[in-house]
């Protein structure tokens, strides 16, 4: 039963997070941005594919937007990334972040709803949970486009999450993980009470601290135990990093 402490919605963010996949948001970038004239090697492919690897996390058409400015380029080169990271995924070149299917399947039993987020549209999403066996690890998985649209590192998803389950009764009982800056921006913005940085994806302990971690931990795996602590802290929650 929910308490006031108790922290029973975990909004977990995929690839990086739960997932692993080995840098296919590049490849797959690279694709898309050769397919609209971006030559590989080039200065200009290697400016965007900065700013691709410092908006991971975010959706993957408001970063195309970002790049191309032309919406109608931007539709494009985002069809061709979802189109190739989905042959990629299909290839079996995903696989889940060592003990993320366990940490859920622990999460679940101790009475914890979770929910899967991803910048990606619902069609990779679907593709991914495919491939890993994964349909039914959570009770709801979201993408941008089932929360109004907006991805990280806007709220939505999150607050999404909080409204559609109706595991907590307020937002301070939500945690919320991920690996980049913008997973923290989204879990901060949402007023969640536990945010957590992890360290498998893109972003190391500094940046995820800057953008709002309340914890850092080394991945996933930890999550149950740094749950445990901060609810039975005096004031779970509150802001600190830990390694």
């Amino acid at each position: 039963m929910t308490t006031h402490d108790s922290l029973d919605l975990v909004v977990l963010d995929m690839a990086g997070t739960t997932v692993a996949d080995g840098g296919l948001v590049e490849q797959a970038f690279s694709v898309a941005a050769g397919l609209l004239g971006v030559e590989p090697g080039s200065p200009e492919h290697a400016g965007m594919l900065d700013h691709v690897r410092a908006t991971m996390g975010e959706s993957k058409i408001s970063v195309f937007r970002h790049l191309f400015g032309d919406e109608d380029k931007a539709r494009s080169a985002n069809t061709a990334f979802e189109k190739a990271y989905g042959e990629l995924v299909d290839d079996g070149r995903i696989a889940p972040v060592p003990g993320a299917r366990e940490t859920i399947e622990e999460l679940t039993a101790a009475g914890r709803t979770v929910v899967l987020t991803t910048g990606f549209a619902r069609t990779t999403q679907d593709a991914i949970l495919r491939t890993l066996g994964w349909q039914d690890l959570a009770p709801l998985t979201l993408c941008p486009a089932d929360a109004g649209g907006r991805g990280r590192p806007y709220p939505d998803m999150v607050l999404a999450a909080f409204l559609r389950t109706g595991a907590v009764a307020g937002v301070r009982q939500t945690v919320v993980a991920g690996d980049t800056a913008y997973d923290m921006l989204s879990g901060v913005r949402a007023g969640a009470g536990v945010v957590a940085g992890v360290l498998t994806g893109a972003h190391d302990k500094d940046r995820l601290a800057r953008h709002g971690a309340t914890h850092v931990i080394g991945s996933v795996a930890e999550l149950p135990d740094l749950i445990a602590r901060a609810e039975a802290a005096p004031a779970a929650g509150t802001a600190r990093a830990e390694a």
